[in-house]
């Protein structure tokens, strides 16, 4: 109990320090506290609750962002177009709020504004796996295979970088936790899901295997 108060003490204060850095405009305190309520209940999958706590929130980007996606995912897919495009119009930068939006089009059928929001998207960040999954989905829509084919080729290359990550944490589990046999499982777990992210065989593999074997030696 201790701990978990802890950690949702060092969140919170983490969260604050990195809220106040990416808006433009600080938001207060109060804000941030709906935000972390509207963020737990986003992750239990309560999504009328994140639309209701963030009703009144219009001027806060992250929390828009958050309504937007909770919008999306009950369904109200006019709603979560605005939203979208209300975070754009107050931080165009926002990459999130652009694959939302460009999903939205797509599912109602305005194609071409999708292709226009993803191809605006991937101009500012041509590495971004989910953009380019998205473009290959766009683009087959309209019977453009061999382009879908090449957008998930790159996103297939992108991908080696999001397995170095499972590999990093698969390494600090084994690190940290090597008497606990529920460590040892979550870092096997995180190493078999970077050899199957994989493109091809790189470098990347051998660090893979060296490790897995390691924790397989012990065990």
């Amino acid at each position: 109990m201790k701990i978990s108060y802890f950690l949702k003490n060092i969140f919170f204060t983490s969260l604050t320090i990195f809220l106040f850095a990416s808006c433009s405009k600080s938001p207060d305190m109060a804000a941030i506290r709906l935000y972390v309520r509207a963020s737990d209940a986003y992750a239990q999958g309560r999504f009328t609750d994140v639309i209701e706590i963030m009703r009144d929130q219009n001027n806060f980007p992250p929390s828009l962002i958050l309504r937007a996606k909770a919008e999306y995912f009950s369904g109200d897919l006019e709603k979560a177009e605005k939203t979208c495009r209300r975070v754009i119009k107050l931080r165009p930068s926002s990459l999130e709020a652009s694959i939302y939006l460009a999903r939205i089009l797509r599912e109602t059928g305005n194609s071409a504004g999708a292709q226009s929001v993803i191809e605006s998207l991937l101009s500012d960040n041509p590495q971004d796996i989910r953009a380019l999954r998205l473009a290959a989905e766009i683009a087959s829509d309209a019977g453009k295979f061999d382009e879908a084919l090449i957008l998930l080729d790159r996103a297939a290359e992108y991908s080696a970088e999001s397995a170095m990550v499972l590999l990093d944490r698969a390494r600090l589990r084994w690190i940290t936790g090597m008497g606990d046999e529920i460590a040892k499982n979550a870092a096997l777990d995180d190493l078999s899901r970077a050899r199957a992210m994989l493109p091809w065989d790189t470098p990347l593999l051998r660090s893979i295997l060296n490790l897995e074997n390691t924790i397989r030696e012990v065990m």
